[in-house]
């Protein structure tokens, strides 16, 4: 099947996925994400309806697309595609921010009737695609290329330690980030460990977590943007990734972590209950604590939560395991 992924008038540049993956250093924006769900079945992600040719278009739907999403639907309905659609951001706090609005809402109940289908990226969303009039919709988690060999970033235990925290955004309520960010740091002196953790937010973040550096010398900041090859390598110098995200996200900094072959606590994105249902909310922060512990000192603990990760991804998360839903979901689907 020809399979395409279109963000209408969105910032990423086309990109060929007829390769699948590709090489993890080529440049361009990776495999994740929205992104995969082309790459998995080695279709293409477009900003433009002018570049697409597939039988089977994903349309992603933003905040302030959504007119010239309904327009590309007819556009796409004309050529005699079938037609899927799905919010690009479907955290909690983001489906709140896009949809609570009525003039969005009424354009959203729009696009989810004269579609074929909605393809979400989260369970909490299936049911706000149907009852804004999706005739068919499905929970299908953002894919990760486990199932590539070149994808493959793990290294060995011996090469690791401390944390890595996972989350941003001291500003969003739900990302839970100063309480990730203070535990992890408690966590790291009572252990004697280091704990690493991104700032993206200039100046005023680089404030707040030096307060934790002035007392904590094991308190590491890591200055972003890095490029995503970076970004992992870094994250794979750690024993554990940690993060307390309530957001209800697909999940990429699970995913992220499984490409590094290492165990992510807390957090209750969809990856992070597929594949670490035993370190993920709702369980209690004492108990989330407790496993972090453990992960960070029993090397058998650890290797046990990554093996079983391992498994699970490649059932469930893997490009060849979602692009058989894919497939299933649209033979359902009417002829247009």
């Amino acid at each position: 099947m020809s399979f395409a992924v279109l963000n209408p008038g969105g910032r990423d540049k086309f990109q060929n996925f007829s390769n699948g993956p590709g090489d993890p250093f080529a440049g361009g924006h990776p495999p994740i994400n929205y992104h995969a769900y082309a790459a998995s079945l080695r279709g293409g992600f477009h900003q433009s309806i002018s570049t697409v040719s597939a039988e089977f278009v994903l349309l992603l739907l933003r905040k302030r697309n959504m007119r010239k999403v309904l327009a590309t639907i007819s556009q796409l309905r004309a050529r005699g595609c079938s037609i899927f659609i799905s919010l690009k951001e479907s955290g909690s706090h983001q489906i709140a921010e896009t949809l609570g609005d009525v003039s969005r809402w009424e354009l959203f109940r729009e696009i989810c009737s004269s579609a074929d289908g909605a393809i979400s990226s989260t369970p909490e969303i299936v049911g706000i695609y149907s009852a804004a009039g999706a005739p068919k919709s499905i929970f299908l988690p953002t894919p990760y290329p486990v199932d590539f060999p070149k994808w493959n970033f793990t290294r060995s235990l011996d090469s690791r330690r401390g944390i890595f925290v996972g989350t941003r955004e001291f500003g969003v309520p739900s990302r839970n980030h100063l309480e990730a960010v203070a535990l992890a740091d408690q966590i790291s002196r009572d252990l004697s460990i280091p704990v690493a953790v991104m700032n993206s937010e200039g100046r005023n973040g680089g404030m707040i977590l030096k307060t934790f550096q002035r007392r904590n010398p094991l308190f590491y900041i890591i200055e972003a943007p890095l490029s995503y090859k970076d970004y992992l390598q870094v994250m794979l110098l750690h024993r554990i990734v940690w993060q307390l995200d309530s957001s209800a996200v697909p999940g990429q900094v699970a995913g992220d972590s499984l490409l590094c072959g290492m165990p992510c606590v807390g957090g209750n994105g969809a990856v992070e209950r597929l594949v670490f249902p035993d370190y993920s909310l709702p369980r209690g922060r004492s108990e989330l604590i407790a496993a972090a512990k453990l992960l960070l000192e029993d090397d058998q603990a650890w290797k046990n939560c990554v093996d079983e990760s391992k498994s699970i991804s490649l059932e469930k998360l893997s490009y060849s395991a979602v692009a058989i839903e894919l497939k299933k979901f649209t033979s359902r689907l009417p002829a247009t």
